[in-house]
């Protein structure tokens, strides 16, 4: 079967194509990037500065920032999930016109 092609892999050290580099960099914008301008742009995301009397010196913009960063996806998810959840707490039961 000697140049057929079937079952031959590339020599060590060479990759198979440019499927992992395009999958890398999928990971990068998706998984990374978008996370952290999602947050970054978001008018929900807070203020960038503390609100006065608080004793944390970083505002909650930039906390989200943090969470975003170390947890990649994970904190984007969080993210979303405190936003839609602080909206239904913000609408309260009743409000929806349905009782």
């Amino acid at each position: 079967m000697t140049g057929s092609g079937l079952g031959r892999h590339p020599p060590i050290g060479q990759t198979a194509g440019m499927s992992e580099t395009l999958l890398a960099w999928a990971v990068l914008i998706f998984g990374y990037l978008l996370p952290i301008l999602h947050v970054a742009l978001s008018p929900r995301a807070g203020a960038w500065r503390p609100p006065p009397g608080a004793r944390c010196p970083l505002g909650p913009r930039v906390g989200w920032l943090v969470f975003v960063v170390l947890l990649g996806p994970v904190g984007w998810v969080l993210f979303i999930w405190s936003r839609a959840r602080r909206a239904a707490r913000l609408q309260g039961p009743g409000r929806d016109g349905s009782g």
